[in-house]
């Protein structure tokens, strides 16, 4: 796999522009980027702009906080789905895990995979808000329900991916699902000490700045 193979190019920000989503997709065809993310509002109009491009198409439901209704998550990831989506990356309710509702929690991570059939799910857990205990838990609830991937960060907690969580997430899974790293990753360095780490994905608003390595 190249570099440029890991990267999901993001743009997730409340003030992102049409003309915004447009260049974001622009750039992930000129990069060669694997995926754009970005928020389920602009699914169709992104899935517009990279139509005939091998670029997949990812978006977000229950972002960034995860504490909607079960079947609010649900109608967003089939609408998402429905309106040419090819991954979704879902926020965990952090809450609920919290709680010790652990059969809560992987029932909706079980019923959004039920709606995407054989699409890519990815379960953002947040571990800047989970114990180490919680967060080997959440990882093997997400696994348990079927998710493809375990996500450290939305990108908009206190806190993003770091070396440690990626560590423990990669102990916990295994082989039994990839791992997603997001969330201040801003070097290239960093991306590529990620990938040596068996990340399999890379979220970043700074895709072009990692390729040309500054």
């Amino acid at each position: 796999m190249h570099f440029q193979d890991y990267i999901d190019h993001t743009l997730l920000v409340p003030t992102a522009t049409i003309s915004d989503i447009k260049k974001l997709c622009k750039e992930a065809i000129q990069y060669g980027f694997k995926a754009v993310c970005v928020n389920s509002c602009h699914v169709v109009l992104a899935k517009n702009e990279l139509k005939g491009t091998p670029v997949q198409l990812a978006t977000v439901v229950g972002f960034p906080l995860g504490g909607m209704s079960t079947k609010a998550k649900i109608f967003e990831a089939r609408e998402c789905i429905a309106n040419g989506a090819d991954e979704v990356d879902m926020v965990m309710n952090i809450g609920w895990l919290k709680s010790g509702l652990y059969e809560q929690v992987r029932d909706e991570i079980f019923q959004i995979k039920q709606e995407l059939g054989d699409k890519t799910l990815k379960v953002i857990l947040e571990n800047c808000y989970l114990s180490d205990a919680e967060i080997r838990k959440a990882c093997d609830l997400a696994v348990s329900a079927g998710a493809d991937f375990v996500k450290t960060s939305t990108g908009f907690g206190s806190g993003g991916a770091t070396f440690k969580d990626v560590a423990l997430m990669k102990e916990t899974v295994g082989n039994r699902a990839l791992i997603k790293a997001s969330g201040g990753i801003r070097d290239r360095e960093t991306a590529l000490k990620y990938i040596e780490m068996g990340v399999a994905r890379i979220g970043t608003s700074s895709g072009p700045k990692l390729m040309e390595g500054s």
